[in-house]
Formats: structure tokens, sequence, C-alpha cells
């Protein structure tokens, strides 16, 4: 059979988890537009009719219900194009993680999702069916044959999915949908694992990813279409909504279709089609990846939430000033402000910063002093603190007393406290429950330290917004006279890849003192870890950047006694 092009287009669209009707019209919206550039069949993300992940969502019979009914409304406006569309299916009492193959008005065959992720954020055996048969369909015209297939997200990844079968059924396209979350570096893992399933299997593929923030997962899109020669034709732009259309060379398929096949009638013996605009993209490099996530997370989270502004407690120091920034760069200057809180402690040099800080980004900037309100708290437990030290409940005081005025800019003026602790303090505790960990979405709390600073130098190298002093001075809390960070925690430059070992790689002690690091200092750092799950437990979500972020990725019992 002689060779031809049929036309696919991947749709990498920002779904909102439970808004039906607004997901409905968003792919509506890609159909036409693909439509009018003559694709034959555009796919789009995992779910994408629902949201990913809905979660218990999933446990309420109306909402299946609801899915079910866009999904009826949707086919009936597919007409001369066919889609393939993740929705929730129901068959009895069980419910599959599905892809609906759509043409001429109805619903044509239905893929469900066979091997079903159950480690890290996902949680579909909670709530989903295995599917137990990989789907293959024909696309035949009047002279022409094309043998496809649809695999959703796990299922192209496993050694056990459905591809091997596919391609020995004659397959010579397969479109994968997925719901993929970003972690730093996950593109070129996704890259190297689509390029070699193409090659081994002799299969185009066409790579269809989400994008979006939902709670603590972004999404980064960054979809792909790649040839039956491993080599990617096409690329999605990353941390933004994206079309991409491609012309695929088939026509090998020219076996008898065994009774029993799937055959949806195509029409693409016609006319030629105007030729394709070229686009060259590629993976962007991983700081401004990470930095790209975070603002995405940050405007979804806001956006999608129905908040209009936040409000940020800036110190003068480094994570603050990353926070503001990440906050301007998602949600615009006028919809940020900046609040400096300085006790007796705090420094001319951090006024003078946070005030600069302010002034670069064009944000409005409070300086609200909480020295008298201190002074009340202390002079109201004098009389019940009689014989004791002053200690960190002093230190601590000063955090409370922020976290409770920001929180009340909060209530007053509907804007939501963002938070500025990182992945380091979270992980050892060196943070205040009701204090600096009071808001409602914790922005940096997967970003080790070291990575704050990296991130600050790289928004400096688009222009100078952080103050230089910000990145020479020495790292403090300023809660007592000449605080230092170091003076409670190893330096960072030590105490992040003993984290990483241990969070996010499970190292154990003996294991990481074999990378050369002093066995009294992991110790103390582990010890500090295990202790603080307690308070991690109460911070507001964040967005997760790492392949292990606390939470959903590391679920640590409160109550434990192990310590090995």
């Amino acid at each position: 059979m002689a060779k031809f092009s049929i036309r696919v287009a991947c749709s990498q669209i920002n779904s909102l988890v439970g808004d039906l009707q607004a997901n409905k019209d968003k792919l509506l919206g890609a159909i036409e537009i693909a439509r009018a550039q003559a694709v034959d069949i555009i796919c789009f993300p995992e779910l994408a009719l629902v949201g990913y992940p809905p979660e218990d969502l999933l446990f309420k019979p109306k909402f299946i219900e609801d899915n079910l009914k866009k999904l009826e409304d949707l086919a009936v406006a597919v007409k001369d194009i066919i889609a393939i569309v993740g929705f929730v299916e129901r068959s009895g009492i069980d419910i599959y993680n599905a892809a609906a193959i759509i043409a001429d008005g109805e619903v044509k065959a239905v893929c469900r999702k066979m091997l079903l992720p159950n480690y890290g954020v996902f949680d579909e055996k909670r709530y989903f069916k295995a599917g137990n048969k990989p789907l293959v369909f024909v696309l035949k015209g009047k002279k022409r044959q094309v043998s496809l297939g649809v695999n959703i997200c796990e299922d192209i990844w496993g050694k056990f999915g459905p591809l091997k079968f596919q391609a020995g059924s004659g397959v010579e396209l397969v479109f994968t949908i997925n719901a993929s979350p970003f972690h730093a570096g996950k593109i070129r893992e996704r890259e190297a694992l689509i390029r070699q399933q193409a090659k081994t299997y002799h299969t185009a593929i066409a790579y269809i990813n989400l994008v979006g923030g939902q709670d603590e997962l972004v999404f980064d899109g960054q979809s792909m279409i790649v040839d039956a020669k491993g080599k990617i034709l096409k690329r999605g732009q990353a941390f933004s909504e994206d079309l991409l259309i491609e012309d695929i060379e088939v026509g090998s398929f020219d076996k008898k279709i065994p009774k029993g096949t799937i055959i949806i009638q195509g029409d693409f013996d016609g006319k030629p089609k105007d030729p394709l605009a070229k686009r060259s993209l590629k993976p962007l490099a991983e700081i401004e990846e990470i930095y790209q996530a975070l603002v995405l997370g940050v405007k979804d989270y806001v956006f999608k939430n129905d908040f209009k502004k936040v409000v940020i407690g800036l110190s003068g120091g480094i994570d603050s000033s990353l926070v503001a920034s990440l906050a301007v760069d998602a949600l615009g200057r006028d919809n940020v402000v900046g609040v400096f809180m300085p006790s007796r402690y705090s420094s001319k040099d951090s006024e003078t910063d946070a005030a600069v800080l302010a002034g670069n980004l064009g944000i409005e900037f409070k300086s609200v002093s909480i020295e008298h309100i201190y002074k009340m708290y202390n002079l109201f437990l004098e009389s019940h603190f009689i014989g004791c030290n002053r200690d960190i409940t002093e230190e601590n005081i000063q955090a409370r007393i922020r976290g409770n005025l920001l929180m009340a800019f909060s209530n007053k003026f509907g804007w939501l406290v963002l938070t500025t602790g990182n992945k380091s303090e979270m992980s050892t505790g060196y943070c205040t429950l009701y204090g600096d960990m009071a808001g409602g979405f914790a922005v940096i709390k997967d970003v080790p330290k070291t990575l704050v600073y990296k991130l600050c130098r790289w928004r400096n190298s688009l222009k100078d917004m952080i103050p230089e002093r910000v990145f020479t001075k020495a790292p403090t809390a300023e809660l007592r006279p000449n605080q230092k960070d170091s003076d409670t925690l190893p330096e960072y430059e030590v105490l992040d890849p003993i984290l990483k070992a241990y969070v996010e790689d499970n190292r154990s002690i003996a294991e990481i003192v074999k990378m050369g690091f002093e066995e009294k200092v992991v110790s103390k750092v582990a010890g500090l870890v295990d202790r603080s799950e307690y308070k991690r437990r109460q911070s507001p979500p964040g967005i997760k950047i790492t392949p292990r972020a606390f939470g959903r990725d590391r679920r640590m019992p409160i109550t434990n006694k192990y310590r090995g």
C-alpha cells in the first residue's frame, strides 16, 4: 500500500478539576481550531473532561453521572474529525480511567487504562478498576486504511503495557494521553522513554500531556510527536496551553482487517492539505524549568481558587525575595502586597533590602512594627514565666505575631497569604507553627535553600530585582541578637545534600556517612527530620518540584519510634 499522511493534533489544555462545563467548552474550542486546519484526529490529556487528579470526587455518583452527560454533549458536536478525550467511564459499580474515541457525533470506542499507578502522588488503585484489553482501531477511507492505538499514561511507561500487543497488531501510530506531573528533569526522562518505545516497536507516538497547576502538582505540558524511528517531529510549549499539529506518514498496514476490529470511517482520501508552519522548541534549562513550574503553580492555585491578590511577609532575606518575585511573575505586580514587620532584632539593612525589593518589583509595600505587640506579650507572660530563662519561646512569639498580622490582612482584604519557608527549613523543623508557617500556600516548601539562591540568581539574570546584599549576607531569622541559621543548622551546602539523601533517596544514616559526611552531623539532621513530621503535617500545601516532596510523595507516621 502506498504511503500517505494523516494529520494529527495534540491539544495540551489546562483543565480545572470539577469544572465540567468549562472543560467541555475548552475541548470544543480546540476541536474547532483543529478542524479548521484539516486535522484528522485530535487527542486531549488524561481525564481532560474532569481534570486531574479528581481524587475523592470519584466517590460521588453524581460527579460520575455529570461527567458522562458532558461526554454525550461533547460527542454530538464532533463531526468531520475524530477526537480522543479522557473521561471517567462507568460499568456497573466499577469506574475506569478511560479515553473515548469520538467520531460522527458518537463514541465509537473506549480505551480503559490498564496499568494503574499507585506510588508517589498517584492513588489510582483507590478509585479505578484496571482495563484488560489493549485498544486497536482502524481508520478506513475509500482507498486507504491505517491501524491506530490509544494508551493512557502509565500504559506507555510500563514494561508490561499494551504497546507490544498493538505493534504486533500492525498499529502504526499510538496516541498516549497523559497527566504526568512535573519534577525537575522529568521531561528528559519522558523524551528518552518515548523515543525508545517508538524505535523498539517501529510505531509513531503522539504523546499529549496535561498542563496547569492543581494543588501541589504542576503539569508541564511539553507534549511531543515522535516518528517510528524515534525522531521528535514536534514539541509542545512548557507550562502553557498549546496545540501541536503534525502530518504523520502511514500506510504500511495493508492486512485484511481481523473480524471484530473497531472500524471508523475516515475522509482522508481527498484534497491535499495546506502545509503546516514549522516550529523549533528545545526543553528549557533545568533552572528556568523549575522557575516556570513555580510561577504556574502559584498562578493556578491563586486564580483557580478565586483569589485576586496575595500578601507576603518580606524579611529582607532570600526566601521571601524569591516568593515575591514568583508572585509578581505569576499574578502581576498589582496583585502582590509585601509587608515588613520589624521587631527589636530586625536590622536596618533588612528593612532597606525589603523596601528596595518591593520598589524594584513595583508592589505595594507596608512596614508594620511588631515591637509594641511583642512588649505586651512579654509583659503578659512575665508572671507566668517566673524563674525561666528567655529561650526559643520568646523567639517564636515574634514569628507568631507576624503570622497573626498577615492572616488579619488576609481576612480583612481577601488576600491569600503566601508563606516563605523552603524545603531545608521544612525538613528540619526550622520553622514556627502558627508563625512563618501560617498561610494559604507554601510556594517554595519543596525548594531546598541552595536552590533558592540559584533561582534568585537566574531571576536577576533577566533583570536585577533582588538586592545584591540579600545574596551575600548570612541567612538569619533575626529573632535574637546576632542570630544566624548556622547557629542551629549545618551550613546549607552541607545540609541540603544530606537531606536529599535521607528524605528523597531514602538512604540510611550509615549510607550517608559513607558518602563523606560526619556521622554526628548526619545523625543530628536525621533526628531533626524525624521529629518534625508533626509540623509538616500542619503546613499549607505547596508546589512539588522534586521527585519526592513532603505530603503526597512522602507519608510518614507522626507517632513513630523507628530511627534506623
